[in-house]
């Protein structure tokens, strides 16, 4: 599995922790088929972290609201900002969440990508 396709598990397994309101557990059972460590590693540092990562995405958002995201959104934003309070350099976590907007959740017009872009852009700043 390369670390997009881990990513994008991830994300998977955090939309539907939202979508059902279901335990963490259950999310990553309805996903994956099978285990995988890389997947349950990128979805458990976000879930400890949610907390703090919706707290930057709050503080980071400018004249909108983090319960207007759509959940998919609302997914890749969280996964990234998980993954920038690690080791792999923010260009690549920026640069593939965008394209996972791309893929998952831009109708075409590339709003989607242009907000994702700007927010993690912001948040990349602030949290240096």
């Amino acid at each position: 599995m390369t670390r997009r396709e881990a990513r994008i598990y991830a994300m998977q397994i955090l939309y539907m922790y939202d979508f059902n309101e279901c335990d963490i557990e259950e999310a990553i059972n309805s996903v994956l088929e099978e285990d995988n460590e890389e997947v349950r590693t990128l979805v458990m540092n976000a879930y400890k972290h949610l907390y703090r990562i919706d707290e930057v995405i709050r503080t980071s958002i400018v004249n909108y609201n983090m319960s207007r995201l759509n959940l998919v959104d609302k997914a890749i934003i969280r996964l990234a900002v998980s993954e920038m309070f690690g080791d792999t350099p923010r260009e690549i976590i920026i640069n593939e969440a965008l394209e996972i907007t791309k893929e998952f959740s831009d109708q075409g017009d590339h709003k989607a990508v242009g907000f994702n872009n700007s927010l993690l852009d912001k948040i990349n700043k602030r949290i240096k």
